[in-house]
């Protein structure tokens, strides 16, 4: 039978309540939301701030995608980058009070970016296990030395 060995694996992660399927959400993300079809009270938000919701970002969300489109193309260093990502990098930047500044789409590949470009071959990464898996990807992947 095809696929017999992945079968199994499944089949073995289920029976030990390992298995994960993807939680369906309804409706914006706010504090109590419907999942899978249940009100419930959400404490794994990463909308620290409340302001995924916030009229004022909705709006000015809204407007950006009528003007910018809803995607790249491709990556910033062969397409290119709009100029709101631009005037938003050197804003940050002078807000922070540095030269410039770089934005990542996400947390896990900001950390990627920086561990990489802090530590390299020759150097040591010390990590606890419980630290968050784009740390210890980032540590696994910089080529420096590895302990956990």
């Amino acid at each position: 039978m095809k696929h017999t060995r992945l079968r199994l694996r499944l089949e073995e992660r289920q029976a030990s309540g390992l298995y994960r399927k993807p939680r369906i959400a309804e409706g914006a993300q706010t504090p109590r939301r419907i999942v899978n079809g249940r009100e419930v009270l959400s404490f794994c938000s990463n909308d620290y701030l409340g302001l995924a919701n916030h009229p004022a970002v909705v709006a000015a969300f809204k407007h950006a995608a009528d003007e910018y489109g809803v995607g790249s193309g491709a990556a910033h260093l062969i397409n290119g980058h709009t100029r709101a990502h631009q005037a938003l990098e050197e804003d940050l930047a002078a807000f922070c009070g540095y030269e410039r500044a770089l934005l990542f789409s996400t947390g896990y590949m900001a950390n990627l970016g920086a561990v990489g470009a802090l530590v390299g071959r020759g150097d040591a990464v010390f990590e606890d296990r419980l630290n968050h898996a784009s740390l210890l990807d980032a540590g696994l992947l910089s080529g420096a030395g590895f302990k956990r």
